[in-house]
C-alpha cells in the first residue's frame, strides 16, 4: 500500500443538519445550548443554532483518512473562523506539502461551507501525521 507524499490530496462533503448537531452532542456530551437549544441560541453570539466547531474538525479528520496509506494522527492546528448552521453543506480537503522524515508529513487543512461555485472558509489549520504502509 503506497504512503501519502508531498502533493497528495483528499477531500470528503457532507450535508450538517439539526439531527447531525444532535447526534453529536449525544456522542460527545457537549450540550451547550449555543448548539442544542434553538430559544437559547436565537439569543446568542450567532443568532441562531450552530454545529460545534469538532464536528467539522472530524470532517477534517475523516478526509485524512482519505489519504494512501495507514494514517496515524499526531498534532493537528485549528482557526475556527465561520460558524457551520444546519443545512450548510461542509466540505474539508487536505493536501500534503511536507514530508518531515520518519513516516511523518504535514498536511494543510480546510473545511469549506460549499453553496454552488461560491465557499466560505469555516475551519483553517495544519496537522501532522503519520503515514505508513499497510505492509510496515
Amino acid at each position: 500500500m503506497p504512503v501519502a507524499t508531498v502533493g497528495d490530496d483528499a477531500e470528503v462533503q457532507r450535508e450538517v443538519t439539526e439531527e447531525t448537531i444532535q447526534q453529536y452532542a449525544e456522542l460527545t456530551g457537549d450540550e451547550n445550548p449555543l448548539h442544542t437549544d434553538p430559544d437559547y441560541a436565537a439569543e446568542g453570539f450567532f443568532g441562531g443554532i450552530v454545529a460545534h466547531g469538532m464536528l467539522g474538525a472530524g470532517l477534517i479528520s475523516a478526509a485524512l483518512a482519505a489519504l494512501p496509506g495507514d494514517i496515524v494522527y499526531l498534532s493537528q492546528d485549528l482557526d475556527f473562523e465561520a460558524p457551520v448552521r444546519p443545512g450548510d453543506t461542509v466540505r474539508a480537503s487536505v493536501e500534503v506539502v511536507a514530508e518531515l522524515g520518519d513516516d511523518r508529513v504535514r498536511v494543510e487543512t480546510v473545511a469549506e461551507v460549499v453553496d454552488g461555485d461560491d465557499s466560505t472558509t469555516v475551519i483553517d489549520g495544519e496537522a501532522v501525521v503519520l503515514s505508513v504502509s499497510h505492509d510496515d
